[in-house]
């Protein structure tokens, strides 16, 4: 349900992303038997490397889950004293999800042709910087909380860029209803978000990280999925693209120069507040399906159904 969810509100066409599974189909036919052994199949029907099943230890009925943005082996603990979660959700990913992250990355180049960056250009500072990035996640402790959950006996899973697109589509959505003129306009409209308003109460709510209220927005890019930062070069391409204001859940301290010297606004919404925003639409289905949710590790919960 959060494959075909993810798939929904993925900035590129349904046909798009059928056309990389399709893609995969194609790369799998022509292995080896050794090779298809090795391959990971689970990219066969899911476009999203980085949202999957972690751990069944017990494949039952799902009536209860406990939910965070980050889980670790403390929140597994909690899980396992409660004693009556049947599985454990996690937002950021895990083991084989977080190894394999870079390959959703690949979306980020289709999202900044969509707003006028050449393709060429986006596909080769998005694959600059995916390899950084599997380079960064290689040597990282990957599988030690899938550990925890196999010790403690706990069914495991991870819903990372489906969530994020979710999230990207309705803030999107958002700011192209209403239409902000100027940076504080859009401030308004973000901090009407229930999740940002209580972001704004625990002193993490939206800001304004480059430019101020009374910029004038242009072309507004809500730069919010795509697995994890995008190139601090892509900030001089968006901007010679025709964006006048950038949108995102975080920012780093080098984008943020670059961001500067190509004369950008950018907003940083706000990372936790914004993971939420997709995680809450997919357990409001599951709501739907009389599944009981708990929140935990930083999850913002609010319920629209």
């Amino acid at each position: 349900k959060a494959v075909e969810m993810g798939i929904d509100s993925d900035f590129r066409t349904k046909e798009e992303v059928e056309k990389i599974l399709a893609r995969n189909k194609k790369k799998f036919e022509k292995l080896s038997a050794r090779q298809k052994e090795e391959f990971d199949q689970e990219s066969l029907v899911n476009p999203y490397s980085d949202t999957r099943v972690l751990h069944i230890a017990d494949d039952r009925e799902i009536k209860k889950v406990m939910v965070g943005i980050d889980i670790e082996p403390a929140e597994l603990l909690i899980a396992k004293q409660l004693g009556d979660i049947d599985l454990v959700i996690s937002h950021h990913p895990t083991g084989r999800a977080l190894a394999d992250m870079h390959e959703v990355m690949e979306l980020q180049a289709d999202v900044y042709s969509k707003y006028g960056v050449p393709i060429n250009v986006g596909e080769a500072l998005t694959k600059e910087r995916l390899n950084e990035v599997a380079r960064g996640v290689n040597p990282r402790n990957n599988w030690r909380t899938i550990d925890a959950a196999r010790l403690l006996g706990i069914n495991f899973m991870c819903m990372h860029t489906v969530a994020d697109n979710i999230s990207g589509k309705f803030v999107r959505d958002k700011l192209d209803a209403q239409m902000p003129e100027q940076i504080e306009d859009l401030m308004k409209v973000l901090g009407d978000i229930e999740e940002y308003k209580e972001a704004i109460a625990r002193g993490v709510g939206p800001r304004i990280f480059v430019g101020n209220g009374e910029n004038r927005c242009g072309k507004i890019l809500v730069n919010m999925t795509g697995g994890t930062d995008p190139s601090p070069k892509i900030y001089e391409r968006i901007g010679h693209a025709g964006v006048g204001t950038v949108v995102d859940m975080h920012v780093a301290e080098d984008a943020k120069k670059e961001a500067e010297a190509a004369h950008l606004n950018v907003i940083v919404a706000g990372h936790m507040s914004s993971d939420s925003i997709g995680m809450n639409f997919i357990l409001d289905e599951l709501l739907k399906q009389g599944i009981e949710t708990v929140s935990c590790g930083g999850l913002f919960r609010i319920s629209r159904s």
